[in-house]
Parts: structure tokens; C-alpha cells; sequence
């Protein structure tokens, strides 16, 4: 069983996140008494009790203060019991990382970071519109390490637009040279509600160049590769089997349960959406209601829920597993676009295992859409 919580305040707007938050932190004290309302809520949404990994996303969860902290774990507490190896996540930006700062995540059970890092390159931090620079960014990370926290992920983006390869390989020399055992790193994507969505509307920017992304994953794979850390998610690399337990909880089908505004959960039969808006997410705590949308799945969404997200692991989709899902439907639909792939090598089978090849993973989205079953 898996908790995440969505704290939906940032004191900046990135120009390229799309995720819901609010940079008005006067709600915010608010927000996380309705938070923890909803926690009360949903206690019987996850079929088990212990908990074996609890992550605090957004926005910025760094945000939150010690009292804040105290009373959303009191009320975990409160209906859940944590299993003794338990995974907790704090996402963080590198400015908000002060030696009091993870004294007090200590204190809480805080034993992952994941730092918001983005670049190590100043002119691309401005242009991502990010508060902290490249010193900050190093200074961070090393100041977590010697404060004890072994378990660290960078985010890093790539694709930012520029004449040639140089300020990634840059950034990647620089990620390695901090020593961490995960490093998340993400295409940069231009979605139309954000500042660059509405740059690229008035031709401020560029387009995302899709050759030059393609060959920054390439330099990103190689690279990481090389200096032994593992892809075992398209955008996740770690080293000595370090893989982020909360998020691989997603991609292989375990329950979760999501709080906050924007937040989803899944409990194996069904999906909920909670409203991705903080006013109208209060009211409905305030009146005790789960301010979520419900779906049902069938066993055709169960199916594709599987494809899309296993065919993005080193752990594939288990041709098993599918037909315990749908018997041979899946088979007789896809076997043309099936052999299509596996001839073009994109796709491979092993051990009745069905992954994607280095190259398929240049067009994940494409062909795991490609093989759902509509």
C-alpha cells in the first residue's frame, strides 16, 4: 500500500510545469487542514494498513513548515501503520534544503529526497524560470549527503533548446560528479497552460526539435550506462537496484491512495481524480466530501492501464498477466501491429516477456497506444 500527497503551493511558476499548484501561500495553511481531512476521509480506501511508502509531491512540499509536518503525519498515523523498511519521499527544491531544514525531515522519518535540480546550467535555470542557480544546485545535494541522507534523486530535464549538445553533457558530467544513486531526467514538453505553451503561441520560442531530443536521450542513456546506473524506467536511472519504491508502486499496479487537490488513487478496481482546483477542493472538505471523480475500469482499461505503464519498465508486460486479463482477445486485435514491431525491432519478447528495445523507447507512448485494446 502506497500514500502520496499533493502539496499544491510553489513560490514560483516554472515556464514549463503544468502540474497544479498555486504560488498564493496564504491558502496554504488551509489547504493542508483540508489535506488532512481527506485523509480522514479515505481511510478505507486501501485494502491494507501498512504502509510501505508514503511521498510527499506537488508543488513543493519543502514548503511546509514543522507544524504542518507534525499534524499530516499524526493523522497517517492516526489509520495507518508504516512497514519497517517504509520508503518516505520529500520532493524538495534545492533552495529550501538548509542543514535545520533536514534535521527536522530526520526527525519525521524523511530517508529520500528528490531534488528539483533541473540543470546545472545558469542561463537554463533562467529560462526555466527556476529560483535557485547552479551553485545551489551542487551545494544541496553534498550538504544532504553529509547530513546523512544516502537515498537521493535528481530531476533533470533535457531538450532545452540550444546550438549543440554541450550544456547537457555538462549537466550529466556534473550530476555524476555529485555521486547519486537516482537520477530522474525528463524530455522537456511545451503543454499549452503554461508560460511556454503561450511563448511558443506567439512564436517567442521554438518547437521541441525531436531529433535533438532524441539524440539527448541517446547522449543520456550512454552516459548513465556507462557510469552503471541502470534504466529501469524510460526516465529513471539508478544504481545497486536504488529504484524509486513509490513510483514503481504506479507502474506495476499496486494500490495507492492520492490526497490533496489533483491527486489520484487507484485500488485495482478503480480509479479517482480529485479536482485540480484549491477553492473548490476546500469546499467540498468543508461540506465532507471527496472532491474526486470515479472510474469504474473494465477489464479492456485494466489491460491498457498494463501496457502503458509496464512497457516503460525494464519489467515489461507479461503476456501471463495479459491474458489473465482479457484471454487471447489481445492477441488476435494486435498480432499484425505485434509483429510489426517486434520485426522493426522496437519490441522483443523474452521469457513471455514483452519489453521495448533502446530504439522502441524513443516511441513508447506511440506503440503502447498502438497496442491497447479499444
Amino acid at each position: 500500500m502506497h500514500l502520496y500527497l499533493h502539496i499544491p503551493f510553489c513560490r514560483r511558476a516554472c515556464h514549463y510545469c503544468d502540474f497544479h499548484f498555486s504560488t498564493n501561500l496564504t491558502m496554504k495553511s488551509t489547504v493542508i487542514e483540508a489535506i488532512i481531512r481527506e485523509i480522514e476521509f479515505q481511510a478505507d480506501y486501501l485494502s491494507n494498513k501498512e504502509l510501505q511508502t508514503i511521498y510527499f509531491g506537488g508543488g513543493t512540499p519543502s514548503l511546509l513548515n514543522i507544524n504542518e509536518l507534525y499534524d499530516i503525519f499524526e493523522i497517517i498515523k492516526k489509520y495507518y501503520t508504516f512497514s519497517e523498511d517504509i520508503e518516505i519521499t520529500l520532493e524538495a527544491n534545492p533552495d529550501d534544503i538548509t542543514k535545520e531544514r533536514l534535521a527536522i525531515l530526520q526527525r519525521f522519518g524523511f530517508n529520500r529526497l528528490s531534488i528539483g535540480i533541473q540543470s546545472f546550467n545558469n542561463d537554463h535555470l533562467k529560462k526555466l524560470n527556476r529560483i535557485h542557480d547552479a551553485v545551489q544546485a551542487e551545494q544541496c545535494v553534498k550538504l544532504a549527503q553529509d547530513t546523512g541522507f544516502e537515498n537521493i534523486t535528481i530531476d533533470l530535464i533535457y531538450a532545452i533548446p540550444y546550438d549543440n549538445h554541450h550544456i547537457w553533457e555538462n549537466d550529466l558530467e556534473r550530476a555524476l560528479a555529485l555521486n547519486v544513486p537516482h537520477i530522474s531526467s525528463y524530455c522537456l514538453t511545451i503543454e499549452e497552460k503554461t508560460v511556454f505553451g503561450k511563448w511558443l503561441q506567439l512564436n517567442k520560442i521554438p518547437p521541441i526539435n525531436e531529433d535533438f531530443a532524441s539524440e539527448q536521450f541517446r547522449i543520456l542513456v550512454d552516459t548513465l550506462e556507462s557510469a552503471g546506473y541502470e534504466q529501469y524506467e524510460i526516465s529513471n536511472f539508478c544504481q545497486n537496484n536504488k529504484y524509486s519504491r513509490h513510483n514503481s508502486s504506479y507502474w506495476q499496479r499496486h494500490e495507492y491512495l492520492g490526497v490533496g487537490p489533483s491527486a489520484h488513487s487507484y485500488n485495482g478496481v478503480s480509479r479517482q481524480y480529485n479536482i485540480a482546483n484549491n477553492v473548490a477542493y476546500l469546499k467540498a472538505i468543508h461540506q465532507g466530501q471527496v472532491p474526486a471523480d470515479y472510474e469504474l475500469l473494465s477489464k479492456e482499461e485494466k489491460l491498457n492501464d498494463y501496457i502503458l505503464t509496464g512497457l516503460r519498465t525494464k519489467w515489461g508486460c507479461n503476456i501471463n498477466e495479459i491474458e489473465k486479463l482479457v484471454g487471447d482477445s489481445w492477441h488476435i486485435a494486435n498480432q499484425a501491429v505485434l509483429t510489426k514491431y517486434l520485426n522493426n525491432k522496437l519490441l522483443q519478447i523474452n521469457n513471455q516477456t514483452l519489453t521495448l528495445t533502446r530504439q522502441g523507447k524513443l516511441f513508447a507512448d506511440r506503440i503502447a497506444s498502438d497496442l491497447f485494446l479499444i
